[in-house]
């Protein structure tokens, strides 16, 4: 048996700072290929895709300074304009239909909704300084860990004062928030449309912000809670910009490689294909390391798992099974997003009616985030109401990427790797499992939508492959296709995150302690790293 001498196990990120602080660790990964859902694969010959995680952001700056990222090779393409919503329409005189393109510049976002509604036109920029406000106070939650209710509450007065500590940042938020605080519990509580209708009439620029309130939710804009989700997109930071999102050079691999190099070089032991089959547990009650499933036995004096609760829990310490842990996990599958993935190699650039560009020349627009069938937001109720009914979407909400118009290195000349991401659908095909004829069935429907923005596109496709729910949950280890590791609402969020019980990081077990998407502050695994030891994106998979 290996026996490395007080080890710890935990993705790259974790890893690094650890081994700085003088422990021996060592990371194990259960795929070929590290990164867990933030990896680069090469699935059709000379195209390399993001398979999963997508967009970069909310990662934090003090880890790009601290572990020197840029120098190991990270490098971001920027995004700006960063959404284009083109509208399903005839052109008026010849014309071509109408668009919402989004940016950096606040006068060309108030011309391009001016479009719509001169009145909201007005107000958006008074409505993106409201939500900056927000944001901002809320800031120092971020880097800190959620208040230590049982150590203020119990212990010697010693630990207790200690665990005072923890309150600074809340009150901090607190107090920045002043005035503002009754609009900050109106954002975390309300629907998203109750939100956006108190600022907005235009139809599209309503549905285009609603996406950032259901984007990680199995909710729609009409759900209680819905309004927070959009102010964590919000939330995000890239090279200094707030609110940005950005490309990696050579996929979101490229964010794990980095960290990955600079784990290393700090003396970090990093394995691929090492699946992980239980966490040994002494007689004592602590765990004291893994056991893999060919056998082999790797001891260690701490743990962390970057799975999810449910695997954690579940599948690698089956005597920790408590009922709480595993009624979480269930409401996690059932109530969270259900994401199926469609990535497509193409040989022509879609061409969108809506923004015709010659000669396959891309244009701002393609750099975007494209949000299609998000005209209005009955559109986006209707394919909820669809998937609640156990039926994926008819008129799915559809989010197109297309990073190989900045990032060369994805794509033979000429040619471009396309990312949809779909919402809703179901885990279970009213009460079955997913087939391929169903899968497939599902990607015709997407392709046919797009068809009608973009005539042309399935002519120019040369291979597509699509991860359906169970599939994000059997290759990537995300319970019930779930990217947030649990639901981002009220009930599961700071304190209560992943359980008021374990929001300290630290599990039943001694030793054994949870890092993952599921822990404060969140994040997703697929369309960000998320904060803080949230760069859970790097080894969400099922055993690592």
């Amino acid at each position: 048996n290996d026996h490395l001498k007080e080890s710890v196990f935990c993705l790259c990120m974790q890893a690094a700072y650890l081994q700085k602080g003088g422990l021996k660790t060592a990371v194990l990964e259960r795929r070929h290929v590290l990164g867990g859902a933030a990896v680069s694969e090469e699935i059709f010959p000379g195209f390399h895709f993001s398979r999963c995680s997508y967009l970069l952001s909310l990662l934090r700056p003090h880890i790009y300074k601290d572990l020197e990222l840029k120098k190991h090779g990270l490098k971001v393409y920027m995004r700006d304009p960063h959404a284009f919503t083109p509208m399903l329409e005839e052109g008026v005189r010849g014309a071509p239909p109408r668009s919402l393109t989004l940016g950096s510049d606040l006068k060309m976002n108030q011309m391009e909704i001016g479009k719509f509604s001169q009145k909201d036109a007005e107000a958006y920029p008074e409505f993106v300084a409201h939500l900056e406000k927000l944001a901002g106070a809320i800031h120092p939650l971020l880097d800190a860990p959620p208040v230590d209710i049982p150590g203020i509450t119990a212990g010697s007065l010693r630990k207790r004062l200690a665990a005072a500590n923890t309150l600074s940042p809340i009150i901090k938020c607190g107090l920045k928030l002043g005035k503002n605080i009754p609009d900050f519990y109106e954002i975390v509580t309300a629907p998203i449309m109750k939100i956006l209708t108190q600022w907005f009439d235009s139809e599209p620029l309503r549905a285009t912000l609603a996406t950032d309130g259901v984007i990680g939710a199995m909710t729609s804009p009409s759900n209680p809670g819905s309004g927070y989700v959009l102010l964590h997109h919000v939330m995000g930071e890239l090279e200094k910009e707030k609110g940005a999102w950005g490309y990696v050079e050579g996929g979101m691999g490229g964010v794990s490689q980095a960290i990955a190099s600079a784990a290393r070089s700090y003396g970090v032991d990093i394995f691929t294909e090492k699946d992980v089959g239980q966490i040994l547990v002494g007689s004592n009650g602590a765990a004291k390391g893994v056991v893999l499933k060919d056998g082999t036995e790797i001891h260690s004096k701490v743990v962390l798992s970057n799975a999810t609760p449910y695997v954690t829990f579940k599948n690698l310490t089956p005597q920790c099974c408590v009922t709480r842990h595993k009624l979480f996990c269930t409401d996690s599958m059932l109530f969270s997003l259900l994401w199926p993935v469609i990535i497509v190699a193409v040989d022509k650039l879609p061409n969108f009616l809506a923004a015709p560009t010659p000669d396959d020349k891309p244009g701002p627009h393609h750099q975007c985030s494209i949000h299609l069938n998000c005209e209005s937001v009955e559109v986006l109720e209707t394919a909820y109401k669809e998937a609640l009914n156990g039926r994926p979407s008819a008129r799915p909400m559809l989010e197109m990427t297309i990073p190989s118009v900045l990032d060369p290195t994805l794509a033979p000349p000429g040619c471009h790797v396309v990312s949809l991401f779909t919402q809703f659908t179901p885990y279970h095909i009213e009460g079955r499992e997913w087939t391929d004829q169903d899968r497939e069935a599902f990607a015709d429907t997407a392709f046919d939508w797009v068809e009608k923005y973009a005539p042309g596109f399935k002519k120019s496709v040369v291979g597509r492959d699509i991860l359906a729910p169970p599939d994000l949950e059997r290759i990537f280890g995300l319970t019930g296709g779930n990217i947030f590791h649990g639901s981002m609402s009220l009930d599961q969020l700071y304190l209560a995150r992943p359980l008021p019980s374990l929001s300290n990081y630290r599990s039943p077990i001694k030793g054994l302690y949870l890092c993952g998407s599921s822990c404060h502050p969140g994040g997703g695994v697929m369309g960000s790293p998320g904060w803080n030891a949230a760069l859970t994106v790097m080894a969400d998979q099922k055993h690592q």
